[in-house]
Formats: C-alpha cells, structure tokens, sequence
C-alpha cells in the first residue's frame, strides 16, 4: 500500500465504524479511509453494501466497481453475486464467477448470504438466460465434486430444471432428494405435484400440493428479503391447483 502507517490508520478506521450502516457517520468515516489509503479495498466494499440495500445500483457498482480492480480475489464472487440476485445482469454475473475461477486455484466460494456456491449460482444464470441444458450440466458437475456438500436449495433448482426440459423422472429424482436433505419447503412438493399431474397421477398431485400448501402455511418456504429467489412460489399458485 501506499504509505504503511496511514494505511495502517485507514483499516483501523475501516473497520472499527460503530455507526450504524449506511449512516451519515458510517459513509464519512470510510471516506476518510479512503483519503487516508486510496488503496484499501475494504472501505470501498463497506461504503458500497448500504447503496445496494437501498437500491441506488449506479452508486454501489462505482465503489463495487473499484473495490474489484483493486483485489478482484477477493470482490469478484460477491459483485458476481450481486449482479445475478439484485440487477438480473445474468452475464454479467457469469463473467465475474469465470474470471474468478480462473484466478484460483481452489473453490470459487459462496454467496455472501451463504445460500449458494457460486459454481450454482452460474448455473441458475443460465438458466435465467434461457441455456437450461448447460444449466444442468454445471449444477450436477458442483454436486459430483467428492468434498461438496449440497446447499439447502441445489436439488431444488435441478429438478425444477430436469421437470422444465421434460425429464420427469430426474425431476422426481432431485426433488426428492431435496426433500432428503432439507424437509422445511413448500417449493419441491409444489413441484412434484406438477410432475405427477403431468404423469395424470391424480392422488400423488393431490396429496403433493397439500403438504406444499401446509408447509406454505407453517412458514415453510422459499423467503429473501430484498428480492424474490427463483424457483419461489406464492400461496395462490398452491390454492388454483388445489381447485
């Protein structure tokens, strides 16, 4: 870094805000960290979170922006994050997950809420952009690595996708599976009910979008609170099946 003592001054300053975030206080205090050491990325980080909460994007991708160029290592996978969950920018979001990898050696990481491995998350890109088949190749590559633990929603979004490209049976295999591992959702009994109604298996719908709709009930569902997860379902979708 520039100067190692005003530097030194600067990350005490960075990360020591007892302000709340995003106040006046807070946003000031990581102005001066970055006079002080024009090359400390974490101010740039910090003083970028609370724009994105409010949903000013052009004002946290300028400081995301910069914090990237000074340690892409250590910003890429969660500007990359970012990009796919709040702007939608699905290309985006690939770019960075990609360029990422190719700068490590080890696994690319999580999102920074710690819901998905990135490697996920690029599949799910894809899928927004319409390349389901790729979407599915990259999601069961992540899920065959020997040391990967599958989060709480990977079978989810792969069977979603299997059902979507009319592979019902795997559908049936990976929503199941979810279930194995994470019984507190709605969203794969949802969906199961969709294959067994495509199946015209009358009483495995029927009994699916039940416990889909008791779990919904429970409080037992897909939830972020800033913006909607793919693959959510809402209560009315449920109640028109159960017409």
């Amino acid at each position: 870094m520039e100067n190692n003592q005003l530097c030194y001054e600067a990350c005490i300053l960075a990360t020591h805000v007892r302000s709340a975030q995003g106040s006046r206080a807070s946003q000031m205090q990581f102005d001066k960290a970055i006079e002080l050491c024009p090359g400390l990325d974490y101010a740039y980080f910090e003083k970028a979170v609370p724009y994105l909460k409010r949903g000013d994007f052009i004002a946290w991708k300028k400081l995301i922006d910069k914090a990237v160029e000074l340690n892409p290592n250590g910003h890429l996978g969660y500007r990359g994050w970012c990009r796919y969950q709040f702007l939608r920018d699905y290309r985006g979001a690939i770019k960075d997950f990609e360029k990422l990898d190719s700068l490590r050696d080890y696994d690319i990481g999580y999102s920074i809420n710690g819901d998905y491995q990135l490697n996920i998350a690029k599949g799910l890109c894809y899928k927004a952009l319409g390349e389901k088949s790729k979407a599915i190749k990259i999601i069961e590559e992540q899920l065959a690595k020997k040391d990967y633990a599958p989060m709480s929603y990977d079978y989810l979004h792969l069977g979603v996708l299997k059902m979507e490209m009319g592979d019902l049976e795997g559908g049936i295999k990976s929503l199941n599976k979810s279930i194995e591992l994470h019984d507190y959702l709605a969203e794969p009994y949802y969906y199961l009910g969709l294959i067994y109604k495509e199946k015209k298996l009358e009483k495995e719908y029927k009994s699916n979008m039940e416990k889909a709709k008791a779990y919904y009930l429970k409080g037992y569902k897909r939830f972020d609170p800033y913006t909607q997860p793919m693959d959510k379902i809402f209560l009315a979708e449920i109640e028109r099946e159960l017409k």
